[in-house]
């Protein structure tokens, strides 16, 4: 599965071109801070699609319902995640199933 170029955004890490991107609108779960912000990433370069990683970050969506803080996502926060996939054996450039990523250690779901 491909990523939309509208609303990604572009970042190199160790000299190979990435795009990330946030779902604009929270999940149900993600809107009642139920479960952390997610985002996805794919290589930027290449004709056919390969692995997408699906990071599952350790804060809340900034457009969650209950009024939770929620701090951006950053580009370094990105590019460790990405090296963090990678060292565990995400292959970017291979097509497979979707790798997850889970960096949620520490979120407290809200009541």
């Amino acid at each position: 599965m491909a990523l939309n170029k509208k609303g990604s955004r572009r970042i190199t890490v160790d000299g190979i071109e990435y795009r990330w991107r946030i779902r604009r609108k929270p999940s149900y779960m993600q809107g009642l801070c139920w479960t952390p912000l997610t985002y996805a990433v794919e290589a930027a370069s290449g004709s056919e699609p390969g692995t997408t990683l699906i990071v599952t970050s350790g804060q809340a969506h900034p457009s969650n319902w209950v009024g939770a803080e929620a701090v951006p996502i950053r580009p370094a926060h990105v590019a460790a995640s990405i090296r963090e996939a990678r060292d565990r054996g995400w292959e970017p450039t291979k097509a497979g199933s979707p790798f997850q990523l889970d960096r949620s250690a520490g979120f407290i779901a809200q009541q």
